[in-house]
């Protein structure tokens, strides 16, 4: 596993769907949208529990496979008007992204997201990354991190990790999306952090050895380093 900065200048890869912006009610607007203009149940609760993946991957759930693509098409068409102003930015997403910066290094967004809206999302909060790839899900992402350099990867999902690993980039994950920290450990995570408030103490101090681990006592400590030391 290298090190965050064993290449050259620190790049850090964030996801977005549950890492920096919390997707979930305008998600949920955009379903309940989707099934009022096509007269088809969407169990929208559901559907926000198991945000990550592919918007095709559930509206597979929801419409026949050979239906999936228009309205998929449909969906991408109506969520700006409805889905950004309705989104949230996370908790310390703004911060993390500062942190990056403040280290000397370069922050970018690699997401599963179809890209245009992806770009809305960033541009409403005033978060601004220094490139933004989408259309990218799980192994897939780790094409658009080792073209970037990324180091590291900061994601909420399981796909996230298997992306960071697929990549040779230490994984950082935060269980704020749908998969809790013990999945997120048990996928391999290198550091599991509370949410991205802890990022940038975790930024300052990690070793630039990742097999040595922290101090436990470190805010967001996780315990898997230390089983890997």
């Amino acid at each position: 596993m290298p090190s965050p900065t064993s290449s050259g200048a620190l790049t850090v890869g964030f996801d977005l769907d549950m890492t920096l912006i919390d997707s979930r009610p305008g998600i949920h607007a955009c379903y309940l949208a989707l099934a009022e203009r096509t007269g088809t149940y969407i169990d929208a609760d559901l559907a926000v529990t198991r945000l990550g993946p592919p918007l095709a991957d559930e509206l597979v759930h929801w419409f026949p496979a050979d239906r999936v693509a228009a309205m998929s098409d449909l969906y991408r068409a109506m969520y700006p008007a409805i889905a950004i102003t309705a989104t949230p930015a996370m908790t310390g997403a703004r911060e993390a992204i500062a942190a990056v910066r403040e280290f000397g290094g370069r922050a970018i967004v690699v997401t599963a997201k179809y890209e245009p809206n992806a770009k809305l999302h960033l541009e409403h909060l005033g978060i601004e990354p220094d490139a933004l790839i989408g259309n990218l899900w799980a192994e897939q992402k780790a094409v658009a991190l080792r073209e970037q350099g990324a180091g590291v990867y900061v994601g909420d999902h399981v796909g996230d990790v298997r992306g960071a690993r697929a990549a040779g980039a230490l994984s950082v994950a935060v269980p704020t999306g749908p998969c809790d920290a013990a999945e997120l450990r048990a996928a391999g995570a290198d550091v599991v952090l509370d949410d991205l408030t802890h990022f940038p103490a975790w930024l300052a101090s990690y070793p630039r050895d990742p097999r040595d681990p922290r101090d436990p006592g470190d805010p967001g400590y996780s315990d898997a380093t230390a089983a890997r030391a």
